[in-house]
Order: C-alpha cells, then sequence, then structure tokens
C-alpha cells in the first residue's frame, strides 16, 4: 500500500491516546513498580524508554526544567572516565551501587575495579542527553571511545563491558550507535566489525545475534543500523539487499514477528519497520494492518502499549509501538531516526553539535578533561556563511558569553 494512500483520521480507526502515553511516561521517570526491581541495573535503558519516548510524543515540556536537569545530572553521576595507565573502561555504569562515599582510600581503590562503563547504558545515556539538549561538553569522547576499543573482540564484534560479558550482534550496533554520536571512531576496526555482521547472515537472509545463530528481526535492525552508522551500508551488493529485505516483508503478518512461525509482538513493528526504512523500503509494508495491530495492544485507561493484546503495558513496548507509529506519520509524533532509535530532531542537535566539534577543533580536540569554569555550547542552525544562528529556547542550555 502506498503511504501517501493511508488515511490516518479515518472514522474507523482508533485514535492513539497520546497525552495517556505522555503520562505513562512521567509515571515511569517518577516511580518505578516493585516489578521492575531486578532491574535496577539497567534503569538508564528505562529512562531512555521514557525520555525519548516523550520526545517522540513532542510532550518534553511535562518535565520542568529542573526535573530534565535532575536526569542529566542522574545520567553523569554513571560516567566512568579512565585515566591514563589505567585499563579502559570508560563509560556509564548500568548501575551505581559500586559509587561509595568514603575517606578509605584503600576501599575506594578497590571499588574502581568494578566500576566500567557498560557499552548500552552508554548508548542510552548520550541518547539521554542528546535528547535533552545537553552539549555533551562534559564528556571526554576520545576515552568513551577508547573504551569501546578496548571490548572489541578478534572477530570483531564487541562485549558490553571489560569482564563478564556476552559478545554479539546487540552490542555491535551500540558500538557503532556510541562512535556515531560522538563522531569519532578511534581505534574501531570497522572492517572486522563489517565481517563480523557479515558472518551473521543466515541462509534465510537474517542476520542472528552470534555466529551460527537463528536470523531474528532484532538482531537484523542492529546488524543494518551499525553498517549504516559506521559508512558501509554500501558494501552491501543488490542482490543481499534484496534477499534481506524479502525476509524483512515476510515478518508481516498483521503487525511483525521477529522470526518465522512465531508470535507478532508490537516492538518489531520498530526492528522490522526500522530496518526497512533504513534500507528505503518501508513503503512496501501494509499500513492498515500494522497499525491496526499496535492499537490492539494500547492501554486505554492508564496509557502504554504492551507486547501483546490484553497484556500488561511497558516502556519498552510502549515507546517501540509509538515509533512505528511514527514511521507511518501518525499525526502528533515526531520523526523518528531509524538508525539511532532516537528523534530527528535529537539527532539534529547531534549533528550541529558535530559542526562545532568539527569547526571548533583544537590540538585536544577529543578531550575535555577540564569542565568546571566552561561554558555550554549554545546551539543553533547552520546560516549562510556556514555559521551557526543561536536559537535555544531550552533553560537547559547556557547561552555561549
Amino acid at each position: 500500500m502506498s503511504h501517501d494512500t493511508l488515511t490516518i483520521e479515518s472514522e474507523k480507526q482508533e485514535p492513539a491516546l497520546l497525552q495517556k502515553h505522555a503520562k505513562f511516561f512521567v509515571r515511569f521517570l517518577n516511580l518505578l513498580p516493585a516489578r521492575l526491581a531486578s532491574h535496577d541495573s539497567t534503569r538508564g535503558t528505562i529512562a531512555f524508554f521514557a525520555v525519548c519516548g516523550l520526545d517522540v510524543l513532542n510532550s518534553l515540556p511535562l518535565l520542568t526544567p529542573q526535573i530534565q536537569k535532575d536526569i542529566i545530572e542522574w545520567i553523569y553521576g554513571g560516567l566512568v572516565t579512565s585515566i591514563e595507565g589505567e585499563t579502559q573502561a570508560s563509560g556509564f555504569q548500568g548501575t551505581r551501587c559500586v559509587n561509595i562515599l568514603s575517606n578509605d582510600e584503600q576501599l575506594l581503590a578497590n571499588v574502581k575495579y568494578f566500576q566500567w562503563g557498560h557499552l548500552a547504558m552508554t548508548y542510552t545515556a548520550i541518547g539521554i542527553l542528546a535528547t535533552l539538549g545537553d552539549d555533551l561538553s562534559r564528556l571526554d569522547r576520545k576515552s568513551i571511545v577508547d573504551g569501546v576499543a578496548a571490548v572489541q573482540r578478534p572477530d570483531g564484534s564487541f562485549s558490553a563491558c571489560i569482564d563478564g560479558s556476552e559478545n554479539d550482534m546487540r552490542f555491535v550496533f551500540c558500538a557503532a550507535a556510541i562512535c556515531h554520536m560522538l563522531d569519532y571512531w578511534g581505534d574501531i576496526n570497522k572492517e572486522k566489525m563489517y565481517e563480523f555482521i557479515m558472518k551473521s547472515l543466515r541462509y534465510d537472509n537474517g542476520f542472528s545475534q552470534y555466529l551460527e545463530g537463528e536470523a531474528h528481526g532484532g538482531t537484523t535492525f542492529c546488524a543494518l543500523a551499525a553498517l549504516d552508522l559506521s559508512g558501509q551500508l554500501a558494501h552491501l551488493d543488490e542482490t543481499t539487499k534484496e534477499n534481506i529485505l524479502r525476509w524483512l516483508i515476510f515478518r508481516q503478518v498483521n503487525g511483525f514477528q521477529g522470526r518465522p512461525n512465531k508470535t507478532v509482538d508490537t516492538c518489531y513493528s520498530f526492528w522490522i519497520g526500522a530496518a526497512l526504512r533504513i534500507l528505503d523500503a518501508f513503503e512496501y509494508i501494509d499500513y492498515d494492518a500494522n497499525r491496526a495491530y499496535i492499537m490492539e495492544t494500547q492501554d486505554s485507561i492508564v496509557g502504554g502499549f504492551s507486547k501483546w493484546p490484553q497484556s500488561t503495558t511497558d516502556p519498552f513496548h510502549t515507546y517501540f509501538g509509538l515509533c512505528g507509529l511514527a514511521f507511518m506519520q501518525e499525526p502528533g509524533l515526531m520523526e523518528v531516526m531509524p538508525s539511532l532509535n532516537i528523534s530527528m530532531r535529537a539527532y539534529k542537535r547531534l549533528k550541529q553539535l558535530h559542526y562545532q566539534w568539527q569547526n571548533g577543533a583544537t590540538d585536544d580536540r577529543f578531550v575535555n578533561k577540564d569542565t568546571s569554569n566552561k561554558v555550554s555550547t549554545s546551539i543553533g542552525k547552520l546560516n549562510s556563511n556556514g555559521g551557526l544562528t543561536t536559537n535555544v529556547t531550552s533553560p537547559l542550555i547556557m547561552q555561549a558569553q
């Protein structure tokens, strides 16, 4: 079905309850239910879905300027920056439980052995900061990317952290996303990363999570997004792209499934939809059927979307359900940048920061060691002279003096 023929406003279609979904996200930013206690070490991902979900809903003003500042400071509270001579473990932690306040130097020295960045937490942390308008001046970009390079395996894949972690396509995506957002690739071996991705292309033309695994919708997105973000998508020949496209299209039942003969799930409206967006082939899906399934999982009382109809809603499926609707230009939703899984508005902010870094570079371009007296750089639009015209209205960003 052509996208132009889709009539979202049709009276026959159930409306998306955008205000209820926005309030749903705000509740999760204020108080997590007891059933999520086991997710303490990954609270950053929940915050990512809530903050970025509010952004897609164009509802960030529901968070007061003080709350937005508090979220930014909470994110920075998990930052680990390695110094020269130490094991490279820079990035954002998944939990603050190892951040101990003490005057015991030996205790603090021992704690450092358990403080290291996690690729998924680093990706979501930078995504939140970009979405809330932070200028990232407190990040040592080189150190963080050195931490990413430190967890790249010989086969080209990446571990989540320096010790005790799987290495698979999920973290290949996170690594590519981090480097792309920071506009720096350092010692990352992109060629080996490409080799790992292509070796994970299965006989049925989907990508698996690891070598010789089963093709999966989520990891097919991760593979294509990593190729796109690293500038290697063009390496795929037309036959390979057509075969991948065929595998993706066949994942639609009414909504989308993650694997053949599996149940349809709301989140795959993003995973498969974004993969098709990356391949410029989203228009081949059945828009009406996809939207109808997503709306079946909407909770009309408290807001949110679930993975299946009549199931419990959660931030993960709510965010990806909204992204799936955004790909179909649902009224009231912001455009989503498929490869990075953030709003296009947040992505444009990142591109403006890239411009500033590239054009205001000094000898220590990638290192921001002392930010105590540094004024945040204003964000604006490129003017006809190649400079920046400031149009900042957010109280989070201080005007450059």
